[in-house]
Order: structure tokens, then sequence, then C-alpha cells
């Protein structure tokens, strides 16, 4: 038997509030987290209890995102010109903003934010967000289906709302937020992507060409495919965000615009 004084203790909703206010999270705050969760340590009720920390440090007023994508496998089904056959058609599951699956890759943070109770989703379904709190329904209303990671989207009103991003763990070229700087740099030759896209209505599924500039890697030829991480280690190095731990976890916070601006100005320097 394993004598308890050589057992982690559990971290709690509580403990990890504390924590994420030491970092930054604030009254009133939007902050969209990504989490590499078995790195936070033991936790008392799971993913739940670092969302509610979240919800509690951000109270009142204070709202949490999360990336979902949604999890699909048919990539391997389109053509080049990012259509599927007539044959396999039927058998691709429709997008559902309220039912479809955050995509695993992910996390599991995100599915556990999606289906929290009265979560809204946004409707891109590759750029998709899920949120929670106040300002839930304005986050992820009217998300354009063309370049869903450009005006209008949820990263940019994470940016204009004075948003911020926390990365409790996570690998730092997962930080979703730069997919909207490769969209507002101006930078030549930018890869782009269209693909069909299955959609659940009230009349049947309806399938629609979405077009967006790629996000799988760098947007343009002869960016590093972790230049994200780049991106944010040297607007750290710079003396900008916040770095502690949450849990047991190795995390970051940054402002949405500060570190969107420094993104775009970093691409252009090297692309523009």
């Amino acid at each position: 038997m394993v004598p308890m004084s050589n057992v982690s203790p559990f971290r709690t909703r509580a403990s990890l509030r504390e924590d994420a206010e030491r970092l930054g999270v604030g009254p009133g705050d939007i902050v969209m987290v990504h989490a590499a969760m078995s790195r936070v340590g033991p936790l008392l009720n799971g993913p739940d209890a670092l969302i509610g920390a979240l919800l509690d440090a951000s109270s009142p007023d204070g709202t949490i995102l999360a990336y979902t994508d949604w999890d699909t496998r048919y990539d391997g089904l389109l053509d080049e010109n990012g259509r599927v056959a007539e044959e396999w058609r039927a058998h691709v599951p429709p997008f559902h903003p309220a039912a479809s699956r955050a995509a695993r890759e992910n996390g599991v943070l995100a599915e556990f934010i999606r289906t929290w109770p009265g979560a809204r989703r946004s409707g891109n379904p590759g750029a998709s967000v899920a949120a929670i709190g106040a300002r839930a329904e304005w986050m992820t209303a009217d998300h354009p289906l063309d370049y869903g990671y450009g005006p209008g989207s949820p990263l940019a009103k994470l940016v204009d709302a004075g948003g911020k991003v926390l990365m409790v763990g996570a690998p730092l070229d997962s930080m979703t937020l730069l997919h909207h700087a490769e969209h507002l740099s101006r930078v030549p030759g930018k890869r782009i992507r269209r693909c069909e896209v299955p959609f659940a209505t009230a009349a049947g599924t309806r399938w629609r060409m979405i077009e967006e500039f790629e996000t799988a890697v760098p947007v343009v030829p002869g960016l590093d495919e972790d230049c994200f991480a780049t991106i944010v280690t040297d607007f750290l190095a710079a003396g900008h965000g916040a770095q502690g731990t949450i849990g047991e976890a190795p995390s970051t916070m940054v402002e949405a615009a500060a570190i969107t601006t420094f993104a775009v100005e970093w691409l252009e320097r090297r692309h523009g």
C-alpha cells in the first residue's frame, strides 16, 4: 500500500481558480483556453474542475471559449477539387453545431466545454468554437462559412472584445488565434483550401463548398511547421504575456489583441 504522504494531492476547482487568478484571469474576462489535461495533475471532477475554476475566476460576466473544429474523418474521400464522390455522400455524417463532436486532436477539454450546460457552438464546422458564460451567444453567432478565421469569426470577436488566450500545458504551436493573424497578414502566396461540407438542416443534409486559407500546414510555403510556437516564444521574450502554473501544468496567458498584432507583424517581416 502506498503511504498517503507519497500521493500527489488532488487539484480542486478552488485551487485551480487561485492558479488562474494568479496568472491574470479576472472578473469579466473572455478567455479562450487550450489545455493538455494530463499535465494538470490529479483532479477532483476531472476537466469540469478546470472549466468551473475559469468560470469562477472570470465571474461575473466572464466567458470561456474553446476551439472545437469537428470530429469528421472524410478528408480521404475528397477529390482534387475538394468534392466527395456521389456514392459516399450519404455516408458522411453532416455537421450539426449542437451534436457533432469536437475534434479529438484538440484534447478532451474542448468536448467538455462544448457539452457544458448552456454552451453555444458556432456554425462554421472546421473553425467552430464552443463558448460558455455571459457572452457565449454573441461570441458564436453569425460565424462566416467562408474564411472562418477572419473578420466576423469568434477569433476576431475575441480580439475586438479585449479577450485573452490561456494555454494550460498545451503546446504553444496549438494557439488557434494565430490562424486569425495568418488571415490578416499581408503576405503573398497564401495557400487556399476548398472542400465540400455536409450540413444538417431541417430539410435534410445540405452540401456546401467552403473556402478558407489553409490551416493544416503553414499558410505560405517557407514557414516552419512550428512557426506558431516561435511566434509565441518571441512574444514572451519581448516581455509580453504571463507565465506560471495551473495545477501542475506550465501555463501561458496572452492578450488576444496584442499577440495578434505581434503575429501579423512577425509574418509580414518575413514573408510580406
